[in-house]
């Protein structure tokens, strides 16, 4: 797997949060490239969203100690056992790592009141999100999914804004992955599997923004036999992580 991911431009690897196996995978795996490409790595996550991307890049250059990186970036739960790990490796390589998730109030903004409201944010505020207009697909399954599993407001009516404020993650990401890509560097990203599942999300934004570029997929299932997989889980991303169901939980 390494060495066909090695030839790619772009790795979006998709985790389940609160997985160990995919987590402690992550950090070997870009250990490994680091070592085969020479450190010519980008590292970038949703974990970490765009108005934050200061406080992070101001950590790893040691221009703020762990206590105020904490409290200046909206770190998740589960950073220190599961993200922390990838943010000292890109430290000690000197490797960049990038912030590409929209900022959670915006894609908020766009569940309440479409991709509409976006044309009302400041200068400032729309470097952090994906160039308007944002394509977008509501035919894709994933989002024709979430407008069906989830989609349903107080009214009890189908809120066609659901899947759209998932877009403007996918799209945001995608937006900033290309933008930070630099020629002979490998960019590997880290995300909810649902964000490129089935080549959609991030990996179909980066083909509308970027389509030169190779995207390489990886998924992270849970298994009753990771030996073999079950059919819903079969052809979701180019390598499938199995896991036993059974394993241990991080939350």
């Amino acid at each position: 797997m390494v060495k066909s991911l090695a030839k790619a431009d772009v790795i979006l690897f998709g985790e389940l949060h609160n997985d160990p196996i995919a987590h402690y995978l992550q950090r070997k795996l870009i250990e490994d490239l680091a070592n085969r490409k020479d450190n010519r790595l980008i590292l970038g996550a949703e974990m970490f969203e765009a108005d934050n991307q200061k406080g992070l890049s101001d950590f790893m250059s040691d221009k703020i100690d762990y206590e105020t990186y904490a409290k200046e970036v909206r770190l998740w739960p589960n950073y220190d056992t599961d993200y922390h790990p990838l943010v000292e490796f890109a430290k000690e390589r000197e490797l960049p790592f990038i912030a590409t998730n929209v900022p959670r109030r915006f894609a908020s903004m766009v569940y309440r009141g479409g991709f509409e409201v976006l044309t009302g944010l400041s200068e400032e505020e729309k470097a952090w999100v994906a160039t308007q207009p944002v394509p977008y697909d509501p035919t894709l399954p994933g989002y024709v999914k979430m407008l069906e599993m989830g989609g349903m407001g107080a009214s009890n009516h189908s809120n066609e804004n659901f899947p759209k404020a998932q877009a403007i993650k996918d799209a945001t990401m995608a937006y900033f992955i290309g933008k930070n890509m630099v020629d002979n560097k490998l960019f590997i990203h880290f995300n909810g599997s649902y964000h490129s599942d089935n080549f959609e999300g991030i990996a179909w934004y980066l083909n509308e923004y970027r389509p030169e570029l190779k995207v390489v997929t990886i998924t992270t299932v849970m298994e009753p036999n990771p030996k073999k997989l079950i059919a819903e889980n079969k052809d979701k991303a180019h390598f499938t992580i199995a896991v036993d169901e059974k394993m241990t939980r991080t939350y």
